[in-house]
């Protein structure tokens, strides 16, 4: 099995309830897997660059071995809008990001992705929190990350180090 799904970013998409519920839900309700073939699977973080292609080969061979389902995570750009006016408090804007789709076509054309069922999952914010979160709501037995190696990374601290810091599931990152 392979496919995959596009997801609205965590602060847009709201769960919305019965008509004939007695209660409605609570906006912070957490959310669940749409299929649970992907619970206590392997979360990965992808963005196309080599250290993130790493990582996926990685997480399916992990996946693989695990016999679960891989859960491939792209986290698009949010920007605050002080960068643009200059106004106080700083509120976040979504920077359209196609890059998600580009993606997704790449990897449902994937040979090396036919060994393992997987999806993809388009949120957008913090990276960390972001995969985190993912691996929360699939009960993930894992999150693999490739590693950083750029001068943002050294300064502000990297993405791996900062989710390993945090992670409340084992965070496997890759040079």
């Amino acid at each position: 099995m392979a496919g995959h799904e596009f997801f609205e970013p965590a602060d847009r998409k709201r769960p919305v309830a019965e008509p004939t519920a007695a209660e409605p839900l609570a906006a912070d309700e957490p959310r669940q897997s749409c299929d649970p073939a992907f619970k206590h699977g392997v979360v990965v973080g992808f963005d196309g660059s080599t250290s993130s292609e790493r990582a996926l080969a990685y997480a399916i061979g992990m996946a693989s071995r695990l016999g679960s389902g891989l859960v491939i995570v792209h986290v698009a750009n949010r920007l605050p809008t002080t960068v643009w006016a200059g106004c106080e408090p700083p509120v976040f804007v979504d920077v359209p990001d196609h890059r998600t789709e580009v993606l997704g076509l790449e990897l449902a054309c994937a040979d090396y992705l036919a060994e393992v069922p997987w999806i993809l999952v388009e949120r957008g914010g913090d990276i960390c929190h972001e995969l985190e979160e993912v691996g929360r709501e699939y009960a993930a037995d894992a999150i693999v990350v490739g590693s950083s190696h750029g001068l943002v990374g050294r300064l502000f601290g990297s993405v791996a180090g900062r989710l390993a810091k945090r992670a409340k599931r084992p965070v496997v990152v890759i040079p």
